[in-house]
Parts: structure tokens; C-alpha cells; sequence
């Protein structure tokens, strides 16, 4: 929003910008949402969301006239528009990607987010549904990293002190990557596999361990993320129309090529930011532009 909202503001189509942080609370989450709405607010981005939890709140905005949409993560509600990661998708190429990079065979660890989160069950759900075509590939274990590295780091390090089964890949969701890296080294065992989604930490590591892994996926970039969902917003402010209830991305891989152009060779290991896609490769205005009526660049629009 650091860059979005002066541009939006200069053309007169946002006056402000709200932020609350609910903790992943849903009663807060909804008390803050009906508060907003009752505010007179025009609209409401909501993150990391319960599945259900949400539904009644979102039916009173919607009465009210006050669109919702979420990122990060889908509600089940018909009166929301979901702008997001395709999770289901992502755990498949995740699943699909690491059984190849181990050869096809081998014991695999699975690092979920936070279960009973939309985002995180469904990454996980695809990335069972790829492991099934491979026979070989076993998951002998899963822990929850709560897509923080501190924790992925500890329930890595119990997993790994108290299996003497050799681990052969870590399926791991993004935002647990560098923890689970960490882990992986502060055992003593050879490192493996590990899918990477983005953090510049575990970047680090690749650049300058360049034949670790083949490749890399952009999950979940934050800013991107970010900026597709208040590019719906205020597409739906303008009438544009939208035609889907969900606005889905696919990963897009990265290669050690685009770690070397974004990161110096002296990268911070335990940076918190993280490697985005180019420009808006993540959700072009061509690719938004089908998923509305009447597209047009929402930043040009005249009130």
C-alpha cells in the first residue's frame, strides 16, 4: 500500500486506507469487520480467513452495500469474491515437483501452515493428490510450521531428533521454508530437497548453494498478492463487473538465474523479505481483464 495508495489517492479514487490485525481471531476478525461496515467504509479486504466463519459478517456488508474481498486464502460465502493463490494447484506442482527432484522415490516430510486454514489445507490436499501417482514417495511424517520459520524450525527439529528414517525431501508450505532449512542443518543430516516458495532467507542459502534444488515456485508473493487483491477492490468499486465468484493464481516458478539478479552474493540469511515476481507477472491487467465485464485499467477510471 506504501506505493498503491498515493497513486489511487493523487487520482482521487481512495481517500484512505484502513488496517486492523485480528490474529487470526475470528470473533475479532468479525467484530472489526462489522465496525468497519457500520464506519461507512466502501469495501473490505479480509486475509487469511476461516473457510465459514465469515459468512453472516459478509452478509451484513453485502446488505449494507460493502463489497469483500479475500486474499491469502477463499471463504465459502456466495456474496464474497475470492482474489488468490490457487492453493489446491500450488500443492500439486509442490507434490509433483519435489517427487521428481528425489527421483522419484524416497521419504518425504510435509510442513502444512496452520491446519484448519483454507490456504493451508488446500495446498496440502494438492500436494497429496501429486504424491499419489508416485507409488515411491512415501510422507512419513507432517508437521505444522504456521507458516513461521521459528516454529517450522522447532517442530522440524523434534520431527527430524526423533525419526532415524532417512528424509529425502521436505514438502514444505512458504513462510516455513527458512526455518525448515535451519532445522535441516542444525541436525547434522545431508541436506535434501526442500521446496522454497520465496522467502529471501532460504534464497540466500540457494544463492550461494546453487545446485540445491532445480527450481523454485512463487506461491504466495506478499506484495503481489496484495496488489491483486486491491486491484479487484477497486475494480469492483468501479462497476467493472466481476465474472467469477474466484480470482485464482497459479505458483510461477523462478530459477537460480532470478535469485542471483535479485539477491547479492553476500544476502542477508535471515532476511524477511522475500523474492517476488517480476514486475506484475503475478496478475497482469491482461489476465484480470478476463475475469470482468467491462475491464479497463482501474487507476484511469473517473468518478
Amino acid at each position: 500500500t506504501n506505493k498503491l495508495l498515493p497513486k489511487y489517492k493523487a487520482a482521487g479514487l481512495v481517500s484512505d486506507f484502513v488496517v486492523t490485525q485480528s490474529e487470526l481471531k475470528d470473533t475479532v476478525q468479525i467484530q472489526q469487520m462489522r465496525q468497519m461496515v457500520d464506519d461507512g467504509v466502501d469495501a473490505i479486504i479480509i486475509c487469511c480467513s476461516n473457510v465459514t466463519a465469515l459468512n453472516q459478517t459478509i452478509e451484513y456488508a453485502h446488505d449494507k452495500g460493502v463489497p469483500v474481498i479475500s486474499f491469502s486464502g477463499y471463504v465459502t460465502s456466495p456474496l464474497a469474491i475470492n482474489a488468490t493463490e490457487n492453493a489446491v494447484q500450488n500443492g500439486y506442482i509442490a507434490g509433483e515437483w519435489l517427487a521428481k527432484e528425489i527421483g522419484g522415490k524416497g521419504n518425504i516430510l510435509l510442513v502444512s501452515g496452520i491446519p484448519g486454514m483454507a490456504t493451508s489445507d488446500s495446498f496440502d490436499l494438492g500436494a497429496k493428490e501429486a504424491l499419489a501417482d508416485h507409488p515411491d514417495v512415501k510422507i512419513v511424517g507432517n508437521v505444522a510450521g504456521n507458516w513461521t520459520d521459528q516454529v517450522a524450525q522447532v517442530e522440524v527439529q523434534k520431527f527430524l531428533a526423533t525419526t532415524p528414517q532417512q528424509i529425502d525431501g521436505i514438502l514444505a508450505q512458504s513462510s516455513n521454508e527458512n526455518g525448515v532449512l535451519n532445522a535441516v542443518r542444525q541436525s547434522g543430516r545431508e541436506m535434501m530437497p526442500i521446496v522454497l516458495g520465496g522467502e529471501a532467507s532460504a534464497a540466500c542459502f540457494w544463492r550461494n548453494t546453487p545446485d540445491f534444488v532445480s527450481k523454485s515456485f512463487h506461491f504466495w508473493p506478499p506484495r503481489a498478492d496484495a496488489r491483486l487483491a486491491w486491484d479487484v477492490t477497486l475494480r469492483v468499486l468501479e462497476g467493472q463487473g466481476p465474472k467469477n465468484q474466484s480470482i485464482l493464481r497459479q505458483a510461477l516458478p523462478y530459477t537460480i538465474d532470478d535469485v542471483n539478479a535479485a539477491l547479492p552474493k553476500d544476502c542477508d540469511p535471515n532476511s524477511t523479505d522475500w523474492i517476488e515476481p517480476k514486475g506484475d507477472d503475478w496478475a497482469t491487467s491482461g489476465v484480470l481483464d478476463a475475469f470482468f465485464e467491462r475491464p479497463h485499467d482501474p487507476l484511469s477510471w473517473k468518478p
